[in-house]
């Protein structure tokens, strides 16, 4: 009984015994499962720790930066995360954050700048611009007391810093500086051409119907100061033995166009591409994104065409470079009065041209000043050009008037000058009437040069006129002419000059604000 009850005690004591290391073995390899996986989640956290860490470091290094030349340049790449799994979501996302967060910093500072810079520019463009126009004043008056080209050259040199001044203040957002009032519409176009340094190169055709079109007030200098910044362009980009033909159209209804052709380099796709979205006329345009050094030619347009309602198109022109149009739209356009006289410079409508020719002057009505008369019979004893010889330019040669010439007065030549003979006025005939109509496109035709037959009254008139002996002059006559002609033309400028208005009395430093 008792070996039972110790081996009981035996096999009890054997169980636990078992039990207890069982329990300590499983609690061993727990421990050490726990170990290992704090372990693990230390590498984890340690790993997670790094590539946040390179994170940071490529966020400050080269996303920031990226990401503030890409607002510049928008073809600028910018890099993302380098390692997307290894970052948690919400570090994903603030990084992203921070990013966004200092392009709009960014954006922010650059607009005071900027704004800063136009306060500053449009300030001194103001006051630059006031003593631009003093010295125009200035310039004019000298040109009326002396003969000196360079008085010339001078001026023209003032107005290209005037043109130049007028356009910065016009892209900081400053007014053109110079009121006008109802304006024809070709001699705006001739106003631009005189600002541009090229101005010889630019051909200008018009080919409106209405002579007296003419742009309202508040449109008549905007327009110009565009057109000008487009006419430089064309002129800057082109061959200088080149010409830029300037067309001026009138379409039905939708008010006129002026097209500018050019013969240049022309424009690849990106640069045609930013030339379009200037034209199209931002809502703003920063300073720096101009380039270095800035070109503001088109930015200029654009700014004008935001504010004044005309618009602006860009393409390849037939000629080689590019072709400009600019649309002037209806209610920016009127008539001219018929009391105001144009300018005797802005060419005529070649449609108007064509068909002054085609009909004839009216009685009592004055010639149309381009129109070339047709040559009139030559004296006795001169020698006709035969069609060998070259033809001078049109009107180099003076007409000879009709009916008996009265005696010349005193000429600066010093050699015997013949006294013309009584030549009549040749008869209009259709030969005379097609010679005398020019083209009705305005372009260069060939002429014949064959001589032509006088007619028989006019050769009878000069058979019988008597040759008189040729007047003969001293040296002390051709001085006397010489002496007349300088009085005269002294006397003329010392007539009582124009009265100008009252300047400011701040207009000698330039300190007025405009």
């Amino acid at each position: 009984m008792v070996a039972w009850i110790v081996a009981l005690i035996a096999v009890t004591v054997a169980a636990w015994s078992t039990a207890r290391m069982y329990q300590a073995r499983r609690d061993a390899y727990g421990a050490s499962a726990r170990a290992e996986l704090i372990e693990r989640q230390a590498k984890a956290a340690e790993a997670r720790t790094t590539a946040l860490t390179e994170e940071i470091r490529q966020l400050a290094r080269k996303r920031i930066p990226a990401a503030a030349t890409a607002l510049s340049h928008r073809t600028a790449p910018v890099p993302g995360l380098r390692e997307a799994a290894g970052i948690e979501g919400d570090a994903a996302h603030l990084l992203t954050e921070a990013v966004q967060a200092v392009r709009t910093a960014v954006l922010e500072e650059r607009g005071r700048v900027d704004a800063a810079a136009r306060s500053a520019m449009r300030g001194t463009s103001a006051k630059i611009q006031s003593l631009l126009n003093q010295s125009q004043h200035l310039l004019q008056e000298l040109q009326h007391e002396y003969d000196d080209p360079r008085i010339l050259q001078l001026d023209f040199r003032n107005e290209l810093a005037l043109r130049r001044t007028q356009a910065t203040a016009v892209l900081c957002d400053a007014w053109p500086g110079l009121a006008r009032q109802n304006s024809s519409l070709v001699e705006v176009v001739l106003g631009a051409q005189s600002r541009v340094a090229g101005y010889e190169r630019i051909k200008v055709a018009n080919h409106l119907r209405q002579e007296r079109l003419a742009l309202v007030a508040r449109a008549a200098e905007p327009l110009a100061i565009a057109l000008a910044e487009l006419l430089a362009n064309a002129t800057a980009y082109s061959h200088p033995d080149t010409e830029v033909p300037v067309t001026v159209q009138q379409s039905a209804g939708r008010g006129a166009l002026i097209l500018v052709d050019d013969a240049g380099i022309g424009m690849d796709d990106d640069a045609l591409k930013r030339a379009r979205a200037l034209l199209a006329g931002p809502s703003e345009v920063l300073l720096t994104e101009l380039g270095d050094p800035p070109q503001t030619g088109f930015a200029v347009v654009g700014r004008l065409i935001a504010r004044y309602g005309f618009s602006c198109h860009i393409e390849a022109s037939p000629y080689g470079g590019m072709r400009t149009m600019l649309r002037i739209p209806a209610h920016l356009l009127t008539v001219m009065d018929d009391d105001r006289t144009l300018s005797v410079l802005a060419p005529k409508p070649v449609q108007a041209r064509g068909a002054g020719a085609a009909a004839g002057p009216a009685p009592g009505a004055p010639a149309a000043p381009l129109a070339s008369p047709a040559p009139a019979a030559p004296p006795l004893g001169t020698a006709l050009p035969t069609p060998s010889e070259p033809a001078g330019p049109a009107g180099s040669a003076a007409p000879v008037p009709a009916g008996p010439v009265p005696e010349p007065g005193p000429v600066p030549e010093p050699g015997p000058v013949p006294e013309p003979g009584p030549v009549p006025e040749p008869g209009p005939g259709p030969a005379s009437a097609a010679e005398e109509a020019p083209p009705a496109a305005g372009l260069p035709t060939r002429r014949r040069r064959s001589p032509r037959t006088a007619s028989p009254e006019a050769s009878t008139a000069r058979q019988q006129a008597p040759e008189e002996p040729p007047l003969l002059r001293t040296p002390e006559q051709a001085g006397a002419a010489w002496a007349a002609l300088q009085e005269g033309t002294l006397s003329g400028r010392r007539a009582p000059e124009r009265s100008a208005p009252p300047a400011s009395p701040s207009d000698d430093q330039g300190d007025d604000e405009t």
